[in-house]
């Protein structure tokens, strides 16, 4: 229903928990390198459970390359670098939510560059930021309250 998007992920329990989400709520997972781990690594395989093999996944060598192959008018980027909250967001199936690496977030120059499709999620001002994984439920679990109505529990 959704595509998840991670440019640059560097921890493997982030995103084998990402997996699983993922093949839970019926979406896709994409993996742009570099990744800061190898992909067949026990960690990312332990995280994801018995999921990984049910896992929707696309790994794509560039951002370039992603940014190429894919609708950019369907993208959201989610970042700390900006104020519109990400249930403002319209989120429509088929969308890709892209989230940056855990320790650089999305490179600025592509958030300047789409800095209308930026979303992000309300946090204090003692907190830098929220885990990745739990970053992308929040948002992800969002996209599909809003599509509940087209979202298949029988998939």
């Amino acid at each position: 229903m959704f595509n998840i998007v991670l440019f640059n992920p560097q921890i493997p329990p982030n995103t084998g928990n990402i997996g699983r989400l993922c093949v839970n709520a019926g979406s896709s997972l994409h993996l742009v390198k570099p990744l800061g781990f190898d992909i067949s690594e026990k960690a990312v395989k332990r995280a994801g459970l018995d999921y990984w093999d049910k896992l929707d996944l696309t790994i794509w060598d560039s951002v370039e390359e992603f940014l190429q192959n894919n609708d950019i008018s369907k993208m959201h980027f989610a970042t700390t670098k900006t104020k519109k909250p990400y249930f403002q967001a319209n989120f429509n199936p088929g969308d890709f939510i892209i989230f940056g690496s855990e320790t650089k977030g999305i490179d600025e120059n592509i958030l300047n560059k789409f800095k209308k499709q930026c979303i992000t999620i309300p946090m204090t001002k003692n907190g830098r930021s929220l885990n990745l994984a739990v970053s992308c439920g929040i948002i992800l679990y969002e996209a599909i309250r809003q599509n509940f109505d087209n979202f298949d529990l029988n998939q």
